[in-house]
Formats: structure tokens, C-alpha cells, sequence
């Protein structure tokens, strides 16, 4: 029988985001050629997919606070190298790598550490974390930073992103994403860091613009550079749109980034070269959890929901993530160049972590294209449940009751806000499915626009409620037309808010054999398991959804009966026929498993030719694995007082581990 991956716990409850294919996974590989079966397509040679993820590295204390959205990042990819054999032929090669972000550095350089230097998202929404824990925790946390910055540290730790969530492109640099910090640069298709990008440059780029990028100058600046883990890339005038929340008035910032090689865009105006870093948006009155918004051609839309993440609720005897069912969801509209003139409309409470699609409604007047609606498609949680099953914690209960409290459940949603007259109206806000739908993604180069199909994730066994009670697996993956379904929203319009188009279940969806039905699911063989997909389009396609998704996927009967993985275990990429959403037209061979993670992408081979040129990448030193954490060089020459001060550091990192 093959080694277990990991020493069996001790304790009897497995933490659900700490175990199986959940649990990380620390042997990283370079690019490593892997077998496969199948029809590559062509379309995929010379590109990559990379997936992100939080992955912790200190993982000793397996009874401590953890969530999934904690931990290091570790990008985990598939290139598919182009092969001269004069055939078109191809190698797929498998590559995961740490990104080495401050955090990442620092942690391993201190060996002594059993938990991360970062407190867990469990430990702050933890409704019974008393006060002191909550406060021990975040002050623990900013001695170990300011102990890097003091003499004996091979790292100091400058920026406190992971850079775990998500990994994006844009004007010649892949991206890696996560709120808490700017976006870190990495190369592919290796998956190398380079370093932080702030709006004009990366760490680690010879040539650069210079000046302040994100964050700009002053006290707070480290916050206002906290980028979303969701920036969006205009398909058309390839600028990157991101907004930066933060826990100090006015609470969110925004940025347009404009490509500086244009011929990285297929349509550029004079309006399309408008930079803007930073900039303050109105109308924002408290701190909030804001994971992604809305961009489309012309406008933007942040989402101020009544999930709050403000250290000032320890004051109210509130955790510091806190979600308020009797408040209302507000969401903010202004052009894209213009984020102080912004108009609010407000309706129930829910959640959103992700939105799908957002287009403008167009019509013609005078002769002239007048914007009169903005559309916006997103996966719609009607309470913070998964903020806390994600860190195996039972949701609060709410202290009021609600007459029409709205059933457990994530969906897709439509909303159309109205930008005719002065009154914020939202004539359609429904859900267009009844099936779980989240992790949502279109084919890139319609977005922005009225898309016809969005891809996403579900779960077909359970509903949505009972699956929060436990860790959420992907078993399904579906396709959804959304333009039928709208158009069928108009024409009988279910009850607003809580309405929605299409009744039907996951398994009642895979009973139906309408070739035309607006929804189709591709069902993983039981036991299987898949992760967010992604799409990539076929280049003599005539329709939207000529092309394949690509998705890893995971065979749990490599689990043991205390739900461990084996250290074989292994993971797979499944190329899946996107149009049919049935046939699996080629398997990749991983040699070892990936994670249940988070965010990915495709990379063309456009993309990975196009990187811009970097002088430096990070990297470990060679004395990493046997660091205990300091240097052996001695202090204005006194031995006595260097060793002093490195017995108390020891002492202190220990204390603190």
C-alpha cells in the first residue's frame, strides 16, 4: 500500500479544507512532460493553463483556524509545448510552482514557525473568537512583520498578499492575483516569479515606467494597493480595471490601466488611453468585503453588499468579517472614466464572490448610440454561508427572523439597471436556473458584450444548503444560455429577487433530451471530481461555444477510509467538447495531484511568446532549507551583542511559532 501524503490526524474531526484533495501538496516540479490520450487540439499547442490556489506551507498544526481561501499561493499549469516533428505535433508538460511572495519567503526562512504568519479568515469570522484571541492573533502577525524588517532577516516582509486566488494577463505579463496586495508578476511558461506589479511596473522589469503605482504616497498607501483578485481586461482596448478596497474612507479605490503596446488591442479611441491609478469612488460609507464587480464597455459597477470586513466591528463585539441579513445590497454605476459620479441602487441583502458577464444595453437616438441599461450577471448567495463552512464553521444564526426569508442558495442571476431618468430603478433581478451555479466563466473575447453562453461549476447529488454543510465538490460542470433564458425572464417575468426562470434540477436537466435545451450539464463519473473550467475557442468556429473547456480533475477513490490521499495520488486535465458538454476528447496524465483550488486561466501561445522581458525573478536561497531563520554576519563587529540579539530572535520566532 502506497505511503500516506500525510501523518494521520490526531484529531477525530478532519478540518474538510485540510483533508483529501483539499489538504496542499509541497513537492513542486518543473516542467515535466506527461502522457495523455486523446485529440489535443491545435489551438491548444504553444499555450498554457494555469490554475492558482491557496497552498500552506506551514501546515504542522493541523488543529489550528484554517479557511480555503488561506494559504500560500501555488500556480499549478499544463503547457503544451509545440514539437518539430513536422506534423504539429505536441508534448503536454505539468509544472507547479510556489509563488514567492514576502509571505512565502519569509515563512520559509523561519522554520520554527508551526502555523502562517497571517491570521486565518477562520479565526476573524468565527462568531464565538472571543476579543483577545482575535486581537492576539493580529497583533502576533505584525510583530512577525516588523521582526522582518530587523537585522537578521534574509526577508522582509514589504507586502502581505498571498497572491492565492486567481491568475490573469495583460499587456505582456501574467498576473497572479488576491486582495490583500497588488498583483505579482510571474513568467510563463515556467511559472518563475518576477515581483509585484504596481500599475506601470514590475519588480524584477529592466525597463518600467517610473513614479508611484498603486497606493501612490503616504500613511495608507500600503492599503489603497490592495487590488482585487478579479481585475477585468477589456477584450477590445485591452485595459485592466481593477478597484482597491481598503479599511479607511473613502473605503474603495479605482484604476484604468491602459496597454502601453497597442498592438496588444484590436480597437484603441482616444478615450481607451485614459489612465487612472487609485482614484477615490463616492458613495462608499463603511469597509466591506468586496471580492469582484462589473465591467463592461463603457461602465463599471462595485458591489457594497452587507458583508462588512472592518476591524473597527471588534469594537462593536462584531467578528471582524461580519454579514448583515437585515441590511441591503447597494450597487454602485458610473462610467468607466468617472468614478466620482456614481449612481446607487439598492435592493435585498445576499452575497456575490463572482460575477459572470456585464454589457451594456445599447439603443440609437438622434442618430447617435446611447447607453440606457447596464446588464450584469452574477452567482447570487442569498446569505455568508460559504464564508463559513469554508473555515468548518457553523454559520451564525440570524438574530431576526425574516417573513419572506428567502431559501439557501447560489444561482445565477440577471439584473438590468435602468439608467433612463433620474430614478435608480431595477426592472429584472431573478435568478435564471435553480441549479447550484458558481465559478463562472465565458469565452473571453465576447465579454463585455451580450454573451449567449456562460460556463460554471455545480453540484448535482445535494441542494446548495446541504452541500455548504460540508466541503463543496464539483460533480457537475454546465452550460448555460443566458440569452434564452433572459428573453424567456421578459416575456413571463418571475417574482423579482427571489423569481426564477427555470425550476428544474441538475438531475432533471440530464434527464431532458431537448437538443435545444438552454441548459446542459456534463456529469463527472462518480467518485470524480472537477475545478473551475476554462474556455478556450476553436479558431474555424462558427458559434460562441465552438471550442473546449479544460478543467482538472481529481479520482477520489485514491483516498484512503480516513479520507487522506496517498502521496501517488494523482490528478488529471480533461479537455471536454464544450459544444456537446459530453464527450472528453483528450485526458493529460499529471504526475502528481493538484489541489481543489481556486481561479485559472488560459494563456495563448500569442501570450507566452508576447511576455515582456524581465532582468531578475525571486527565488530562494540556497540555504533555505537548513535557514533557521537569520544571518551569520555580525553587528558594528561585536560578536557578543550579534549573538545576543540572534538567541532573543530565536527565542522570540519560537514563542511565536
Amino acid at each position: 500500500m502506497a505511503e500516506l501524503d500525510a501523518k494521520k490526524r490526531k484529531k477525530a474531526h478532519l478540518h474538510p479544507y485540510l483533508a483529501g484533495n483539499f489538504a496542499p501538496i509541497h513537492s513542486v516540479q518543473p516542467l515535466t512532460p506527461c502522457p495523455y490520450t486523446g485529440h489535443i487540439p491545435s489551438e491548444l499547442i504553444g499555450g498554457e493553463y494555469v490554475r492558482n490556489g491557496g497552498n500552506p506551507v506551514t501546515n504542522e498544526d493541523l488543529g489550528r483556524d484554517a479557511h480555503w481561501f488561506d494559504g500560500d499561493g501555488m500556480l499549478s499549469g499544463v503547457a503544451f509545448r509545440r514539437v518539430d516533428d513536422g506534423l504539429g505535433g505536441v508534448q503536454p508538460e505539468f509544472v507547479n510552482q510556489y509563488l514567492l511572495t514576502d509571505v512565502y519567503l519569509s515563512t520559509r526562512l523561519t522554520p520554527s514557525l508551526r502555523t502562517p504568519i497571517l491570521p486565518s479568515i477562520a479565526t476573524l469570522v468565527n462568531p464565538i473568537s472571543s476579543l483577545i484571541t482575535i486581537l492576539l492573533r493580529i497583533f502576533r502577525t505584525i510583530f512577525l512583520v516588523l521582526l522582518s524588517h530587523l537585522p537578521g532577516s534574509e526577508q522582509a516582509i514589504k507586502k502581505i498578499s498571498v497572491a492565492n486566488t486567481a491568475v490573469i494577463y495583460h499587456d505582456g505579463r501574467a498576473l497572479a492575483t488576491c486582495e490583500s496586495g497588488p498583483p505579482m508578476r510571474v513568467l510563463l511558461p515556467g511559472l518563475e516569479t518576477v515581483g509585484w506589479y504596481n500599475g506601470k511596473t514590475a519588480e524584477g522589469e529592466r525597463i518600467g515606467e517610473a513614479g508611484a503605482g498603486f497606493g501612490g504616497k503616504g500613511l495608507l498607501s500600503f492599503m489603497k494597493e490592495w487590488t482585487t483578485a478579479h481585475p477585468r481586461v477589456d477584450p477590445l482596448t485591452s485595459e485592466l480595471i481593477l478597484f482597491h478596497s481598503t479599511f479607511a474612507p473613502p473605503y474603495v479605490h479605482y484604476s484604468v490601466i491602459p496597454a502601453s503596446d497597442q498592438q496588444s488591442a484590436t480597437y484603441l479611441t482616444l478615450q481607451s488611453q485614459t489612465r487612472l491609478i487609485s482614484q477615490p469612488v463616492a458613495g462608499v460609507s463603511s469597509a466591506k468585503m468586496m471580492h469582484d464587480f462589473g465591467v463592461s464597455r463603457s461602465h463599471t459597477i462595485i458591489l457594497d453588499l452587507p458583508l462588512s470586513l472592518d476591524p473597527l466591528n471588534l469594537a462593536k463585539n462584531r467578528p471582524v468579517v461580519s454579514y448583515d441579513p437585515s441590511g441591503y445590497s447597494r450597487f454602485g454605476i458610473f462610467s468607466r472614466y468617472d468614478p466620482q459620479e456614481v449612481r446607487w441602487f439598492q435592493t435585498d441583502a445576499c452575497c456575490i464572490f463572482h460575477t459572470a458577464n456585464t454589457w451594456d444595453e445599447v439603443i440609437a437616438m438622434d442618430g447617435d448610440q446611447v447607453t440606457n441599461g447596464v446588464n450584469m450577471l452574477a452567482c447570487r448567495l442569498t446569505s455568508a454561508s460559504l464564508v463559513f463552512s469554508a473555515g468548518d464553521l457553523a454559520a451564525p444564526i440570524p438574530t431576526h427572523s425574516f417573513a419572506e426569508e428567502e431559501e439557501e442558495q447560489c444561482r445565477l442571476y440577471y439584473y438590468h439597471f435602468s439608467l433612463e431618468g433620474s430614478n435608480n430603478i431595477i426592472p429584472y433581478q431573478w435568478a435564471l436556473s435553480a441549479i447550484p451555479f458558481e465559478f463562472p466563466t465565458l469565452r473571453d473575447d465576447v465579454s463585455m458584450s451580450s454573451a449567449k453562453y456562460i460556463y460554471g461549476c455545480s453540484v448535482s447529488d445535494s441542494s446548495f444548503g446541504a452541500a455548504l454543510g460540508r466541503a463543496v465538490k464539483i460533480d457537475s460542470l454546465v452550460k448555460i444560455d443566458v440569452q434564452t433564458l433572459i428573453a424567456r425572464g421578459k416575456r413571463e417575468p418571475p417574482r423579482p429577487v427571489s423569481g426564477c426562470v427555470d425550476l428544474r434540477t441538475v438531475s432533471e436537466v440530464l434527464a431532458s433530451a431537448d437538443s435545444e435545451d438552454p441548459i446542459k450539464v456534463f456529469k463527472m463519473p462518480q467518485g470524480w471530481y472537477a475545478q473551475e473550467p476554462r474556455f478556450v475557442a476553436r479558431k474555424t468556429g462558427y458559434n460562441e461555444d465552438d471550442g473546449w473547456l479544460l478543467s482538472y480533475v481529481f479520482d477520489e477513490s485514491q483516498l484512503t477510509e480516513d479520507g487522506e490521499c496517498y502521496s501517488n495520488a494523482q490528478s488529471e486535465l480533461w479537455i471536454i467538447d464544450a459544444k456537446n458538454m459530453k464527450d472528453v476528447i483528450a485526458r493529460v496524465y499529471l504526475p502528481q495531484r493538484v489541489p481543489y483550488g481556486l481561479h485559472g486561466n488560459w494563456f495563448s501561445e500569442k501570450n507566452v511568446l508576447g511576455q515582456r522581458p524581465c532582468e531578475t525573478i525571486r527565488s530562494l536561497p540556497c540555504s533555505a532549507p537548513h535557514n533557521k531563520g537569520v544571518t551569520t554576519n555580525r553587528l558594528d563587529g561585536s560578536g557578543f551583542l550579534w549573538n545576543s540579539w540572534i538567541r532573543t530572535r530565536r527565542y522570540l520566532e519560537v514563542i511565536l511559532g
